[in-house]
């Protein structure tokens, strides 16, 4: 038995010494392969967004517009049209840029833009990259687009070393950066839940999950903080250009150029895109949709650091920002979020806001639409003592189409503060990943939020849950409650059952 004690501990310092040498080298290779610094383009006067947007400027001094963006079809349109008038710059921060129809799409409007002089920079978070790297090689290799990975592995190729540098850096690479920011000529930015790629868009129609998400569209003076925070991302050190992963190895963009041309020009994928509508270059402005944009006093524009990713001290995360918010509620805090693992602190706020006599309100996902049955079994923990102290839940449930699970993050606190981004109320957003976020406190704006979060609550879209005894039951209009999650299987509840009494919520 001692033996076998031995054995055990020294693979455990083989394991340690294995992850301080290899975090001590990634530090080296990220000193050597950063790129040169680059800060955004300041607006100017030449460009369409220009001509669109410093007249209706003039007519808001110092305000700031916004215009939420819940629509699918709506929110690819207005991403492909801030990319068809670019002039000056597309300052581009997704943890997921997939290569599918929209992938493409969006890829074919960046090269557009490149070529007529627009300076393009792409951040992408190294998880949903790696293994797929010729997509992204590709557009770096345009001398006006350069693609920086976010917290990458250094070594490329499927092989021995690349999963010795997995295993010990496991936790480090478990931390990635969350966010979505879509930034053009210091004009418009968008941020949210969405990321790149057909779920998102509503493009699916094989039986995989669409999302409901929502957007925020964002102008006036606010854009220089979300600006700020990407030169911050791109110039941290964590963010590294994809061809000093590559060296001495090239990939023609010519070839993929075709590729991509041919792929977009099919007769399938043409008949896709009819129903989007999506809109020409010369019809670009009025597919922004500039006129309801909402323009009201100052938005916040919230974003973790990018130590954050290193396991740095907590000053300015995220948590910080939003705890005020939550512990100053009064009446009524409603939440939506996909996501939902409060953890020991979380639980503890929500459950004195209820017991101080707030109403608390959470809506998120149900087992049967979920895309992460152990992310549910870590909720499923919390769920029943929410219950018990007067908290409401709502969870999603199958309506007719394609399958749609939520994906929307969004707070409102008394009617009087909303925040939409793209931050999880779950521990994987408070302590690993890096977010994004918008708080605002504008009535219209409120007044569109309330409405969603009407929506996601509605019979026809969640089913409401609460207590029988000591049993949830979940109700659906005036139909009877059942005992069982709905919709789901056998296998699903058990595995959420198993999960939830893990202690690994905090990396779900």
């Amino acid at each position: 038995m001692n033996g076998w004690w031995v054995w055990g501990l020294a693979a455990l310092a083989v394991l340690v010494l294995g992850a301080v040498v290899s975090l001590w080298s990634a530090g080296r290779f990220a000193k050597r392969k950063s790129g040169p610094p680059a800060t955004v383009i300041p607006p100017g006067e030449g460009c369409a967004l220009d001509a669109l947007l410093i007249p209706v400027e003039a007519d808001n001094p110092a305000r700031d517009g916004a215009a939420l963006v819940p629509e699918a079809a709506e929110a690819l349109r207005i991403r492909l049209a801030m990319a068809q008038l670019a002039g000056r710059s597309l300052d581009l921060l997704y943890y997921i840029w997939d290569d599918d129809l929209s992938g493409r799409l969006l890829a074919q409007a960046v090269l557009d833009a490149a070529d007529r002089g627009v300076r393009v920079r792409m951040l992408l978070d190294d998880v949903n990259v790696l293994n797929h790297d010729p997509v992204y090689r590709s557009l770096d290799r345009h001398p006006r687009i350069e693609v920086r990975l976010f917290n990458p592995i250094r070594n490329r190729d499927r092989g021995f070393r690349r999963g010795l540098e997995l295993l010990f850096n496991l936790l480090p690479y478990n931390r990635r950066m969350h966010g979505k920011l879509w930034i053009t000529d210091g004009r418009l930015a968008m941020t949210g839940g969405r990321n790149i790629g057909d779920a998102y868009f509503g493009l699916l129609d094989d039986g995989g999950h669409n999302y409901d998400d929502l957007d925020i569209l964002l102008a006036g003076p606010v854009i220089r903080q979300a600006e700020a925070l990407f030169d911050t991302f791109w110039n941290s050190g964590l963010a590294l250009p994809i061809r000093t992963l590559w060296p001495g190895r090239s990939t023609r963009l010519k070839r993929f150029r075709v590729r991509l041309a041919h792929y977009l020009k099919t007769p399938e994928v043409r008949d896709r895109l009819v129903p989007l509508a999506l809109p020409q270059a010369e019809a670009a402005g009025a597919a922004l949709g500039l006129d309801r944009l909402r323009w009201g006093a100052s938005l916040g524009f919230l974003g973790d650091p990018p130590q954050k990713a290193l396991g740095a001290s907590p000053e300015g995360w995220m948590p910080q920002a939003l705890r005020p918010l939550l512990r100053g509620t009064r009446h009524e805090l409603r939440i939506l979020t996909p996501y939902f693992v409060p953890g020991s602190d979380g639980l503890r706020e929500l459950v004195q806001l209820a017991r101080g006599g707030a109403r608390v309100e959470v809506v998120t996902n149900g087992l049967a639409l979920a895309d992460n049955p152990l992310v549910h079994g870590a909720y499923r923990w919390y769920r029943a003592r929410l219950l018990t102290e007067g908290v409401r839940i709502h969870e999603t449930a199958s309506r007719q189409g394609p399958r749609r699970m939520l994906h929307s993050k969004a707070m409102l606190i008394d009617g009087a503060r909303g925040f939409v981004g793209s931050f999880n109320f779950d521990l994987r957003s408070a302590f690993l990943n890096t977010e994004l976020g918008v708080v605002f406190d504008d009535p219209r704006l409120l007044a569109d939020l309330r409405a969603i979060f009407d929506g996601a609550c509605a019979a026809d879209a969640a089913y409401a849950v609460g207590l029988d005894g000591k049993l949830p039951v979940w109700r659906r209009g005036t139909a009877t409650g059942t005992h069982l999650e709905p919709e789901s299987t056998a296998l699903r509840r058990a595995v959420s059952f198993v999960i939830g009494h893990l202690p690994i919520h905090r990396f779900l």
